[in-house]
């Protein structure tokens, strides 16, 4: 089966997580943590510092990894490796994505997560990340 690498950005704000809402691909409508697919000899952090600059024209401070997801897909594995991130500057811009929303502990489960960030979200309640 294929593998697809990627790194996605658990971008916090005053105890709130950032999601988008895809807007393309076969998951579109489906909500995510932003980031993309790490290009040949790219490092993670190097992968999700460009894709947030793509997606959300926007820099970010990358403070620590939170976890590593393996997701088996119908046609694909998902190896995704997911940061802490903060704002450089509080703005964003959506490029690619649908919609966003700031998602507090209780609201984490207010959208309907793509599989394999599910995942994610465990993790975050775990680690207290969201408030």
């Amino acid at each position: 089966m294929k593998m697809v690498e990627v790194a996605a950005a658990i971008i916090e704000c005053d105890g709130k997580i950032l999601a988008t809402q895809r807007g393309y691909g076969t998951f579109k409508d489906g909500w995510e943590f932003p980031g993309g697919k790490l290009e040949p000899g790219e490092l993670p952090i190097e992968a999700l510092v460009r894709e947030i600059r793509e997606e959300l024209d926007a820099t970010i401070d990358v403070e620590r990894s939170v976890c590593v997801i393996d997701y088996p897909y119908d046609d694909f594995c998902l190896h995704m490796h997911c940061y802490l991130c903060h704002l450089k500057d509080g703005s964003f811009t959506l490029l690619e994505h649908e919609a966003s929303r700031w998602l507090g502990a209780r609201e984490l489960f207010s959208v309907e997560w793509l599989p394999a960030d599910i995942q994610v979200i465990e993790e975050i309640r775990r680690q207290g990340i969201a408030r």
